[in-house]
C-alpha cells in the first residue's frame, strides 16, 4: 500500500522536476527521495516518469499527480479542522436560555465570544425556564441558561446570579402614582397575568393574587404587548425590564424575598464538546463584569 508520505515525495518531484530540489524542499536525502519513488514505482508496477531525470511525467505519473494532489490536499484540511476542532476554533454549540438572558446577557457575551472563533456555528433558543430544561434533557442544546430546574435527577446546575422580581404595567397605570415600592396589597384589584418566570414566586401575598388570575402569557413580547394595553399587570425578573417598550413601566416591588437564582443546567452524565466547553469558560469568567454591568446580584 502507497503511504500518503510517499504520495507526498512524488508530487514534489513531479512539480519540481528534479529529485534534488525536492530532496532540500522535504528535509531529506536525495538517495532518500530516490529510494521512495522506486517504492512507490514497484508497488504500482509501472513507471511514473518517462526519463530518469524526473521531469517528465508518463501518463500515469500525470493521473496520479493529479489524483495525489487531491488527496493530500483533503487529508491535509482533515487534520486541520481536527485541530481547530480541538483547539475550540470550529464546532457547534446549541444553547438554550430564558428571554430576558438571551435578550440581554448573551447579546453581551457572543460579539466577543466569536471574534476569535469565525467558523463556529452557534444556535440559540429562548424559551422559559421548563421549555429550557425539555430542550437540554432532550439534547436539543448543549446547555441552559435559566432558573433552577424542578428536578435535579437529570440535570445540573451551576448558579450564576440572583435577579429581583418587579411590576410590569402600562405607563398610564394607577400603579406609577404610587412613590414607594409596591406591596402585594397595592396590586389588588389589578389583573394578574401569569408567565413562566414567576411560576417560582411563593410569597404568600403573590399567591393570593395568582389565584385569581385568568391568563398566562409565555411570550416575553406578547406579554409586554398585553401590559401595554392595560389588559393587566404581570411579574418579570428585573432583567427582563432593561429594554421596556415604549407605554410600559417597571416598578420596584417592597418583598425583596422576591428572586430567582439563574445558573447554567446541563444533562448529567455528557461531556462537553470543545465549544461548548470554551463557552462555559468564557461565561465564568466574564460573569463578575456582567452582574456589575446589569445591575444583578452575585450568589
Amino acid at each position: 500500500m502507497i503511504k500518503l508520505e510517499a504520495v507526498r515525495v512524488f508530487i514534489s518531484v513531479a512539480e519540481l522536476g528534479n529529485i534534488k530540489e525536492a530532496a532540500r524542499k522535504l528535509g531529506r536525502t536525495a538517495s532518500a527521495i530516490s529510494m521512495t519513488l522506486k517504492q512507490v514505482e514497484d508497488e504500482i508496477g509501472s513507471p511514473l516518469f518517462a526519463s530518469d531525470r524526473k521531469n517528465s511525467l508518463t501518463a500515469l505519473g500525470t493521473f496520479m499527480l493529479d489524483t495525489g494532489r487531491l488527496q493530500v490536499k483533503g487529508y491535509d484540511k482533515a487534520i486541520q479542522k481536527i485541530y481547530a476542532f480541538a483547539e475550540n476554533r470550529i464546532g457547534n454549540l446549541s444553547l438554550a436560555s430564558v428571554p430576558s438572558v438571551a435578550t440581554t446577557l448573551i447579546p453581551i457575551l457572543m460579539p466577543a465570544f466569536v471574534a476569535t472563533r469565525p467558523d463556529v456555528e452557534i444556535e440559540l433558543f429562548d424559551d422559559d425556564t421548563r421549555g429550557v430544561e425539555t430542550m437540554v434533557e432532550t439534547g436539543q442544546a448543549d446547555m441552559g441558561i435559566a432558573g433552577q430546574p424542578s428536578s435535579d435527577a437529570l440535570l445540573s446546575f451551576v448558579p450564576l446570579f440572583r435577579d429581583q422580581f418587579k411590576v410590569i404595567c402600562n405607563s398610564d397605570s394607577r400603579l406609577m402614582e404610587i412613590s414607594t415600592a409596591l406591596e402585594w396589597t397595592d396590586l389588588e384589584g389589578e389583573p394578574l397575568i401569569l408567565n413562566g418566570a414567576s411560576d417560582s414566586i411563593m410569597a404568600p401575598g403573590y399567591q393570593r393574587l395568582r389565584s385569581n388570575a385568568s391568563f398566562t402569557i409565555r411570550n416575553v413580547s406578547s406579554l409586554m404587548a398585553h401590559a401595554k394595553t392595560g389588559l393587566g399587570v404581570t411579574i418579570l425578573p428585573a432583567l427582563a425590564t432593561n429594554q421596556l417598550p415604549e407605554g410600559v413601566s417597571a416598578l420596584a416591588i417592597a418583598d425583596t424575598s422576591i428572586s430567582r437564582t439563574v445558573g447554567l443546567i446541563e444533562r448529567r452524565g455528557t461531556t462537553r464538546n470543545p465549544i461548548a466547553e470554551a463557552f462555559l469558560a468564557f461565561l465564568l469568567e466574564e460573569m463578575p463584569n456582567l452582574i456589575g454591568r446589569l445591575k444583578l446580584s452575585s450568589v
